[in-house]
């Protein structure tokens, strides 16, 4: 079903372009049109030698619900051009090839490539955070959370380790990663912010105002000093197996999709999106 709505928008703000998921209804899930449309946005705001930050929010009540894998809108099988690596199209591929195709390339290396972008990015969140949600977060440089934010990555009830940009032990530290995967608990804004995934917790109306103040703030800085700058943490990162940990988890992930295909009826463990939601609600987390 097309969309009725652009799925993601792109407004200036003085010196800062503000991207926005615009898929509210499905709590911005994210399905691969919104990757692709993300990936034009972010190119767009690089290429505007007048835009000094980047701004990455959603629509509606919530950041990310995570992965489309259940709304009307989901195009798992279309096939849409190729930008994050040469691998082949997963359309018309069988079994652990497709998935394996393009999870590489609109999971996995859009979130590489996007982590690369020269220009400082700062994440809003607000509401839900989850799964593929996090990933969108953890590949922008700053994270501003509204109060009622929260981050979770439930995958585990799939069988899966984690999710496909497995950068959990650095942004969150090993013990607080396993927390997550182990229990599938939330992780609040305060909660967050103590362990360092977060920059700022603002009140949610404020939301909005505290990300471009501090984006506006960042965007006075000289471009290339800034580009600079983010280059040498993201190397340091690398340097302490960031590149190589997400390769090697990468191939859990998908021996987790294959196993749970060869044993089950799909490689999602039977869980879709309201699968997921009731074993939410039955812990009670």
């Amino acid at each position: 079903m097309a969309e009725q709505e652009p799925v993601v928008r792109y407004e200036r703000s003085g010196r800062t372009a503000v991207v926005t998921m615009n898929r509210p209804r499905y709590r911005n899930a994210q399905n691969s049109a919104m990757t692709y449309a993300l990936d034009d946005a972010f190119y767009r705001a690089c290429a505007d030698d007048d835009v000094g930050a980047i701004v990455l929010t959603g629509a509606g009540d919530h950041f990310s619900a995570g992965h489309d894998i259940g709304s009307p809108g989901r195009d798992a099988d279309v096939d849409f051009e190729r930008r994050a690596g040469l691998w082949w199209g997963h359309v018309g591929k069988d079994g652990g090839e497709s998935r394996f195709a393009r999870e590489q390339e609109v999971y996995l290396g859009m979130c590489r490539r996007w982590r690369e972008m020269p220009k400082p990015v700062i994440a809003g969140v607000r509401g839900a955070c989850v799964a593929g949600g996090l990933m969108l977060a953890w590949v922008c440089d700053l994270i501003v959370a509204a109060e009622d934010a929260f981050f979770a990555d439930p995958v585990v009830r799939m069988g899966i380790p984690g999710v496909e940009y497995f950068a959990h032990p650095w942004v969150l530290g090993p013990r607080a990663a396993k927390e997550m995967l182990f229990t599938g608990d939330r992780l609040d804004a305060r909660r967050a912010r103590e362990i360092g995934m977060v920059n700022r917790v603002v009140p949610r109306a404020e939301l909005d105002a505290a990300a471009l103040e501090l984006a506006g703030q960042v965007a006075e800085m000289p471009r290339f000093g800034l580009a600079l700058a983010k280059k040498a943490v993201n190397q340091a990162e690398d340097l302490m197996g960031r590149h190589s940990g997400l390769d090697s988890a990468f191939g859990l992930h998908h021996l987790a999709h294959a196993h749970n295909a060869e044993v089950g009826s799909d490689s999602l463990r039977g869980m879709d999106a309201k699968g997921m939601k009731r074993a939410a609600e039955e812990s009670g987390r």
